[in-house]
């Protein structure tokens, strides 16, 4: 009995001290890869698993999440302005399994790139380098997202043949040297004080155009309410001397009565206007048609037109 029981128990304790390296988890979003004698044998997925101790070995643990990684690359403009540019790269292990295991992403991944994140980089900073020095520095600026596209479109073909997929490329930041940014700032400035003095000139323009609109407006129309007031006395002038010429007063008496009637009401306004003004004036009322030639005669010789004035010059 003893005999039969110690072959058993050997065999038990070796079982306890395989068993551990005989089971195994793998984690959600994580694949790992079993060899067999140094040779690759299977690609597991997550969940428990089983594998010979001593025969097979977990190779590695890929991840199957979205990583991220930031690139500060330098590269210089068609306008020969030397930026610094700040890119980030979201990227994982592609999850086709083609035709086969050695087919798959998780195998490419681990078996046909040493350093997969180094090799990466220098794919974006090659296809940078070869596509910033066809655009200006403003160029750069309008067109950051396009130009992070066409790189990722060509970064992705290239991380394909070694199991990865590119996610995006995005330029994040552009930094320009000192003395370049202080320049744009000062172009900016000065554009834009520019533009508002031309604002402020053609705010000016427009408010004399205005003004002078205005004032032509407000002229015309004085014009014509002096000509129709002028038509108006007309009217009523004639009116009121043909009504007196129909009770029978002469012509002659009819426009001396018209000048006393327009003297006297002329002297009643002046009166109640109560203005501290001295008026000469003649004292009799049929004087006052001479006084008017008179005054026309003294304006007449001060600008030069009266016949005096010829004879002296």
């Amino acid at each position: 009995m003893i005999g039969i029981l110690t072959p058993l128990v050997i065999v038990v304790i070796v079982l306890v001290i395989l068993s551990p390296n005989a089971f195994f988890v793998v984690k959600q979003q994580h694949a790992v890869i079993i060899e067999r004698l140094g040779k690759f044998h299977r690609i597991v997925p997550a969940g428990l698993h089983a594998k010979i101790p001593l025969i097979d070995r977990r190779a590695a643990t890929v991840s199957l999440r979205t990583m991220k990684n930031g690139f500060d690359i330098d590269v210089k403009t068609e306008d020969n302005v030397t930026i610094g540019l700040e890119v980030s790269a979201q990227y994982h292990v592609s999850y086709e399994m083609g035709n086969g295991p050695a087919d798959s992403g998780v195998y490419k991944s681990y078996y046909m790139l040493q350093q997969p994140v180094a090799q990466m980089r220098d794919f974006i900073t090659d296809a940078l380098r070869s596509s910033i020095p066809v655009y200006t520095l403003d160029e750069v600026f309008a067109k950051k997202d396009d130009i992070a596209k066409d790189v990722n479109a060509t970064v992705s073909e290239q991380m394909a043949d070694y199991g990865f997929t590119l996610v995006s490329t995005l330029i994040t930041k552009i930094a320009l040297p000192a003395e370049v940014e202080d320049s744009m700032n000062q172009i900016n400035a000065a554009q834009r004080t520019k533009a508002a003095a031309q604002d402020l000139a053609e705010a000016d323009r427009i408010r004399r155009v205005t003004e002078a609109r205005a004032e032509a407006e407000a002229m015309e129309k004085a014009g014509e309410g002096i000509a129709n007031q002028r038509k108006a006395i007309a009217i009523g002038i004639k009116d009121s001397l043909e009504t007196i010429q129909e009770t029978g007063v002469g012509n002659d008496e009819a426009n001396q009565l018209f000048m006393f009637t327009q003297w006297t009401e002329m002297m009643n306004e002046f009166a109640k206007s109560g203005r501290a003004s001295t008026v000469v004036l003649p004292t009799d009322f049929r004087e006052s048609t001479s006084m008017f030639e008179q005054i026309i005669t003294a304006n007449q010789v001060e600008d030069g037109t009266g016949s005096d004035a010829g004879s002296r010059k």
